[in-house]
């Protein structure tokens, strides 16, 4: 299993996923290529403005038995818990389920239509039953109490919902076959199962059901309610906000310093000229006024420069524990600055492919604590999501026609035309532990156009370092070290001998 994922997310979003265990210290650096034809860069998408508006996380525990939660073996004691208890289990199982559904359906989407149809239609099949199976194990648990049963209701409302649309769209998105009819019926059958469950149990009104906006924003409603619970919350600081106060201070006092300067000579110069004085004294205000800012920005990036922006604390929403602390850095970065590896990675790319770029640095530093875990859990998952809509607004709609002409066995006088689309690659390159004696990195190249992304691809991957190779070459340079030492003292040696003679 890799350390880390990444997959698209929506028409315009990837994410980034990976799992950080209890006491661990982590470190990802994600370096994001973007062509200058682009024309992105500090001046028209300042990095705050980017974190601000595109930089989304969430993190939530995790355990590697996603479809065999702690439901299967423990969920009966639970039940006689405190209702606050209760719920936060419930909710954990839940959010488990659907991240388990989310990912399984979407490696079933990924099969291929024209070789693999049956291996699609097994898979969809293996995945019902299991989410079948899982579900009924859950609802033998219905709890007497009126409290809990409200709790249990909008978790079960939404599961089977969910499992139903989650099988619905398997099946929207691949072609019918005669060969597998039976099998979609029956997969059809089981969704208009679950449909008539829920009504049966009086989870949603008529009115309700007869519209799929409100139908739609109803469950919206509980998942938020599932996930708030499990998803930790999320306090962000920016830093240097002292800073940033003393550099303004600073900057001010050193032009104004200048600038009394100026008015001095001017005084002793001008003396007998007011209002030539005068005309001089508004250019040096004028001048001042011109150069402030950019004297103050120069002065906060030089001494911001390599630290921190942001700081994360995140915390279990029920129990109020501090489960992992984070530092956060954006910034753009020369080329030169860029790892060896990285470096390697994007000169594997086809020559008409290496362009100049802007590189845009994210890096995000995570510490888990040992202690405030809820029983059961010892790892954290996070989710990372870059929108690129903020880069698709600098992107050219595809202007123009390609001509051709017809086939051979077609009329040859005809000249077929089609539209083009403008399309851009964005490089990206992953580096997770960098600096340590284990570290990976791997390139990601992006083709998108104004309406979304096209492809996502995995184009290298950096050699990794480990400990034993490190272990060998400390042993090497060792070595080199004491035979260096043992010719300088022979050098030594027949210097004295030389002397002697």
């Amino acid at each position: 299993m890799s350390k880390f994922k990444v997959k698209q997310q929506e028409k315009l979003s990837i994410k980034l996923t990976h799992q950080i265990n209890r006491g661990d210290a982590r470190r990802i650096d994600i370096y994001i290529a973007l062509p200058k034809e682009m024309g992105i860069n500090k001046n028209t998408l300042p990095e705050t403005e980017y974190f601000n508006a595109a930089i989304k996380g969430r993190r939530a525990y995790f355990t590697e038995g996603l479809h065999l939660p702690l439901l299967h073996t423990r969920f009966a004691s639970r039940m006689k818990r405190s209702p606050e208890e209760y719920k936060s289990n419930l909710n954990l199982f839940a959010y488990q389920y659907i991240v388990a559904l989310d990912t399984d359906t979407q490696e079933t989407l990924n099969i291929d239509d024209s070789e693999n149809l049956r291996n699609f239609y097994h898979a969809a099949i293996d995945l019902t039953e299991q989410c079948l199976m899982i579900l009924k194990k859950h609802r033998t648990h219905i709890p007497s109490d009126p409290k809990l049963l409200s709790i249990f209701e909008n978790v079960d409302n939404y599961l089977s919902w969910y499992t139903e649309q989650s099988i619905l769209k398997m099946l929207a998105k691949k072609p019918r076959h005669a060969e597998f009819s039976e099998t979609r019926l029956a997969l059809l059958a089981i969704c208009e199962e679950e449909n008539k469950y829920r009504e049966t149990k009086g989870y949603n009104t008529g009115a309700t059901l007869n519209d799929p906006n409100r139908i739609s924003n109803k469950m919206r409603l509980l998942r938020r309610l599932i996930e708030y619970d499990v998803i930790f919350k999320s306090e962000t600081h920016e830093l240097g906000n002292i800073t940033r106060k003393v550099v303004t201070g600073v900057a001010t006092a050193l032009i104004m310093s200048v600038v009394l300067i100026l008015i001095i000579k001017t005084q002793g110069a001008f003396s007998g000229l007011s209002a030539l004085m005068i005309f001089i004294l508004a250019v040096i205000y004028g001048i001042r006024e011109v150069f402030k800012d950019d004297f103050k920005n120069m002065l906060w990036r030089w001494i911001r420069k390599g630290r921190p922006k942001w700081a994360r604390t995140l915390k279990d929403t029920s129990t109020k524990n501090e489960i992992a602390t984070q530092k956060v850095w954006l910034d753009y970065i020369k080329p030169q600055k860029l790892p060896e590896q990285a470096i390697d990675l994007l000169a594997q790319r086809h020559t008409q492919n290496r362009q100049s770029a802007e590189f845009l640095h994210y890096r995000i530093e995570t510490k888990v604590n040992k202690q405030g875990f809820q029983a059961g859990y010892d790892s954290l998952e996070e989710m990372i999501i870059f929108s690129l809509r903020p880069f698709a607004r600098y992107l050219e709609r595809g202007t123009g026609k390609v001509y051709a002409q017809n086939a051979p066995d077609a009329n040859r006088e005809k000249i077929q035309s089609t539209s083009i689309e403008r399309r851009y690659q964005i490089n990206i390159v992953v580096a997770l532990d960098q600096g340590q004696y284990v570290e990976e990195f791997e390139r990601y190249k992006i083709t998108l156009n104004r309406n979304g992304i096209i492809e996502i691809e995995k184009s290298g991957e950096a050699s990794k370092k480990d400990i034993s190779n490190y272990d060998r070459y400390s042993k090497l340079k060792t070595l080199l070290h004491f035979k260096k030492l043992h010719f300088k003292k022979k050098i030594t040696n027949i210097d004295d001998d030389n002397d002697d003679q």
